[in-house]
């Protein structure tokens, strides 16, 4: 049963890959990442608003640091999903986001001061050959000479971007509570985001488009983050983490039916490499360790 809280919590945001393709047909990016925040926030504010007012004192030193991981996070992450949905498909949405945790580890050797293992080189390698096998289209010549989409660039961005945004939350190590510090960054995004709704054209929120903002509110922003903290709580961070690379398989199924997406070769070679890469350069190294008797043996890290 302890699996489920980080299973549903890959469901729903496989899904919220497929809601960023159907929203962009009936809803501007900039207002429906608008809406996103201020309804999940309208939700939130019942169970937060006491917490926060209490911490306020705690809160004050970090807000600039707050409010720059919301313009990370949760505007220019997300806005850029919505924008990058009219020229990509959700199964590479999925793909090249899969890329986040290696992303991270590069980043965090000059930010965090940590090592670069040589497994996860080789990781990095596989996973790139992947990601450059998929946006080829199995033929590094249509790169050479097309370029990628629009899409895939935003969503490559956006990857680096949200890659950023996780290893700042580990350098700026705040004395608060993982829901004050959402609360507050969705807060400040709700904010940053305002103009953006103010002058979108197609801003107004129809029998379409609601269904579509407040899956993105509600599950994808508080239900799924919820049930990942549980995850991390019960199963500790690192095996809960492994589940992330489920993502793109669930999102190109999903997407397999409700958007027709068809999966050509190029998508399953290149996925399957983006995948195992990412997943060598999340092991573990061997730990040497003297047993009682003085003698050296490997231990690997339980996950």
């Amino acid at each position: 049963m302890f699996y489920l809280f980080p299973l549903l919590t890959v469901l729903i945001w496989s899904g919220n890959s497929i809601v960023n393709k159907l929203a962009f047909s009936v809803i501007d990016p900039g207002a429906i990442a608008f809406y996103r925040w201020f309804f999940a926030i309208a939700v939130l504010t019942p169970f937060m608003l006491r917490s926060v007012w209490r911490a306020r004192a705690m809160i004050r030193p970090y807000i600039n640091k707050l409010f720059f991981l919301a313009l990370l996070g949760m505007v220019l992450n997300q806005s850029l999903g919505y924008f990058a949905a009219a020229t990509t498909t959700a199964t590479n949405m999925a793909l090249i986001v899969s890329l986040v945790p290696l992303i991270s580890m590069f980043m965090s050797v000059p930010l965090l001061g940590k090592r670069m293992q040589g497994i996860a080189v080789v990781g990095a390698i596989l996973s790139l050959s992947g990601l450059v096998l998929m946006l080829s289209h199995g033929d590094i010549r249509n790169l050479a000479s097309q370029g990628i989409t629009q899409g895939d660039g935003f969503i490559l961005i956006a990857a680096f971007v949200y890659a950023l945004y996780c290893v700042l939350l580990k350098r700026w190590k705040m004395p608060l509570s993982n829901w004050q510090s959402v609360y507050m960054q969705g807060l400040f995004a709700t904010l940053i985001l305002l103009p953006m709704l103010l002058t979108s054209e197609r801003a107004a929120i129809t029998s379409e488009s609601l269904p579509l903002i407040l899956y993105a509110a509600i599950p994808a922003s508080v239900i799924a983050p919820w049930c990942w903290l549980k995850g991390i709580d019960i199963l500790g961070a690192d095996r809960t983490a492994m589940f992330m690379n489920l993502m793109p398989m669930m999102t190109a199924l999903i997407a397999s039916v409700f958007l027709g997406e068809q999966l050509a070769v190029y998508h399953y070679i290149g996925g399957l490499m983006v995948l195992v890469g990412v997943v060598l350069a999340q092991r573990k190294p061997k730990l040497t360790i003297a047993n009682d008797h003085g003698l050296l043996h490997e231990v690997k890290p339980s996950l």
